[in-house]
């Protein structure tokens, strides 16, 4: 009995998975299967190339873990194949080598590093910046410029990173609502053009 369950649980996490950052799906009464059909109709990646980040940001995440365990805290956000790291790593060698790492995962494209050296974050310091993301969220979704998940948000110490395959005129509107959004302390910009 206890290995069905534990297996229905990971098929539910890895089903689920996808959702996260998906709020607004949620708010407006589209279920979790339709919910992750929509987020890949409405994505300007293909179908392909979203599991694909997803498969990407999860052999990271293990690679990462394998080698350095507890000795920092990083995040890895992957977008059209392209990796935002973020976090905290103790010495300028760790940072390199998680560069590394992730560079030699299958179909990625590239590693942007914005980790910081330093001692890892606080769970308050977490807790704000997943507070400030989620404004920033409901502001874009308030402004109705544009389709909100183009745009993948992450915040790590009040600086808002964007990532997506946007316009122009998106891209400017998204570092302007999120660069005036309360608690924001930088936007940097981490996009593909499509014009």
């Amino acid at each position: 009995m206890q290995p069905i369950f534990k297996t229905s649980y990971l098929t539910w996490l890895v089903l689920l998975l996808p959702l996260t950052g998906c709020a607004p799906m949620v708010a407006m009464g589209v279920g979790a299967g339709a919910g992750t059909g929509a987020m890949v109709v409405e994505d300007r990646r293909t179908s392909g190339i979203f599991i694909e980040d997803e498969s990407i940001e999860l052999k990271s995440s293990k690679r990462l873990h394998e080698q350095f365990g507890n000795q920092a805290h990083i995040n890895i956000t992957s977008f059209n194949r392209i990796v935002l790291l973020t976090g905290e790593a103790p010495t300028e060698a760790l940072k390199e080598e998680a560069s590394k790492l992730v560079r030699s995962i299958e179909n990625v494209r590239n590693v942007i590093n914005e980790i910081t050296i330093g001692g890892k974050s606080s769970l308050g310091s977490r807790s704000n910046d997943t507070f400030i993301t989620s404004k920033v969220k409901s502001r874009f979704l308030a402004s109705g410029k544009f389709q909100i998940n183009h745009i993948k948000i992450v915040t790590e110490k009040g600086v808002v990173f964007l990532l997506g395959v946007v316009k122009h005129a998106e891209a400017d509107n998204a570092v302007e609502i999120a660069r005036s959004t309360s608690g924001v302390a930088k936007v940097v910009k981490v996009f593909e053009y499509l014009d």
